[in-house]
């Protein structure tokens, strides 16, 4: 395996549920984006598209502007998003899904590679979900999703396997530091 692109700050489902906390939505708020997307207009709000190098992602440009956005409108009316809390939700997963899928159409190219498959919490996102299988009928793609009930955050999973270690009491030592990006 060989990794060609990575995240150079946040990851995707991160953006997804920081922008959510930025608008006042709870945690999760991925999930409640692509909910209020679904009846929203993705064109209503433009917004930026980060561009990393090659096959890599940043969204901390993206979040800022988001942000911008929040306080200028909120100096006219201080209830927004309100009524446009659709189409906010709409245009923010607009631009997050086709960043990831204009890279991964790039990935495909580049390597000649065309059996993809989705995987993580934001594999859930019904925006990418259908994307992907767009880009897979016009490229003639193979392309694995998952069942939603197994798109499940990385988070949780961490979450789930550290609760069976602490019950077997398998600990590490204090010594140990955090490594985010082991390699492979």
């Amino acid at each position: 395996m060989e990794v060609i692109g990575e995240t150079r700050d946040d990851a995707a489902g991160e953006a997804f549920d920081k922008v959510a906390k930025m608008i006042g939505l709870p945690y999760p708020g991925g999930p409640l984006i692509d909910k209020y997307a679904a009846h929203g207009n993705p064109h209503r709000f433009t917004l930026p598209r980060p561009q990393a190098p090659g096959l890599d992602f940043s969204f901390s440009g993206f979040k800022t502007a988001v942000l911008y956005l929040l306080q200028r409108e909120r100096k006219s009316n201080p209830d927004f998003p309100g009524d446009a809390l659709d189409d906010l939700c709409a245009s923010v997963q607009h631009t997050i899904v086709s960043i990831l899928l204009e890279k991964l159409e790039d990935a495909v190219k580049q390597t000649g590679i065309n059996c993809v498959a989705l995987a993580g919490g934001v594999s859930a996102n019904s925006g990418l979900r259908s994307g992907i299988r767009e880009r897979a009928a016009q490229h003639g793609w193979t392309v694995h999703i998952p069942d939603f009930e197994y798109c499940t955050d990385n988070a949780g999973m961490i979450g789930v396997a550290a609760h069976f270690l602490y019950h077997e009491g398998r600990f590490a030592a204090l010594s140990t530091a955090p490594a985010a990006r082991l390699p492979i």
